[in-house]
């Protein structure tokens, strides 16, 4: 179903004082879970009419004028004094939220204009693996992004454990040394935030979190190593036996010693 299929329109050349709606507001609006959503109404030459607020699928009323008609309280109408906007405000919206609204206005015939509401899981996203092994000296590149929700969600913050990862803006052409720790976040098509830390220490091992303001944070284990192959550390060296097998080998040998003796003395007493 499209918002104009669903909409009687009344424009400004309306004959007389008849109410109409002010087009020029964002119909089709996207917000991410546990972001309060605002859907703006703007009804010109009200008179003494009344504006609600109505969801669509359920057909349920939620506001009459300034009044609340549902228990759910995350409902509510906003309308300064003598303003002649009526925005439906929307706290804590989860993905069941969202949905076509109708902002009504109760004329001969009724007036509805349809708002889309879109509400977003907004989750980051850490590339590369889970577990990174880096040597020491080297630098480590993290790149985090976060690809869903409006453009209003913020900024990222990185944290290392539960510490925030403090960093320093230098301009390229300052005169200094650079900084070990760089975060850089912009936004293209998305929110992308990248944090680098150069000339590796042993120390800088850890947990690092990616924290949007707005989303679900993402994090990765990193392990600063003095060389040795992240093959060894994951999985043991192929090469090396453990304990218990060698406990087994040298219980075969120490039989198969014993029975070679066992045979030789036999052999000699015939």
């Amino acid at each position: 179903m499209t918002l104009s299929s669903c909409t009687a329109h009344y424009g400004e050349d309306s004959v007389g004082s008849f109410p109409y709606f002010e087009y020029n507001v964002p119909r089709n609006v996207t917000t991410v879970v546990g972001q309060t959503a605002f859907l703006h109404c703007r009804v010109e030459q009200l008179g003494d009419k009344a504006v609600s607020w109505i969801r669509k699928r359920d057909l349920h009323i939620l506001t009459a004028g300034i009044l609340t008609y549902t228990s759910d309280q995350r409902f509510q109408v906003i309308r300064p004094d003598k303003s002649e906007n009526w925005t439906l405000q929307i706290k804590f919206p989860q993905e069941r939220d969202g949905g076509i609204y109708e902002c009504q206005v109760n004329t001969e015939p009724k007036m509805s204009l349809a708002f889309q509401l879109n509400v977003v899981e907004a989750k980051a996203h850490v590339l590369g693996p889970a577990d990174l092994y880096v040597k020491t000296g080297s630098s480590l590149a993290l790149t985090c992004i976060l690809s869903q929700g409006p453009h209003d969600l913020g900024t990222i913050f990185w944290y290392k454990g539960s510490n925030i990862i403090e960093y320093k803006e230098v301009e390229a052409n300052d005169i200094v040394e650079q900084p070990r720790v760089r975060l850089k976040t912009e936004w293209t098509e998305q929110l992308t935030s990248r944090l680098t830390i150069s000339k590796l220490l042993p120390t800088d091992s850890g947990n690092y979190s990616c924290v949007p303001t707005m989303a679900e944070s993402a994090s990765v284990n990193v392990h600063v190593i003095n060389g040795e192959h992240p093959a060894a550390m994951q999985h043991g060296n192929a090469n090396t036996a453990s304990p218990c097998a060698l406990s087994v080998n040298l219980l075969i040998s120490l039989y198969c010693t014993l029975a070679t003796l066992y045979t030789s003395t036999v052999d000699g007493i015939r």
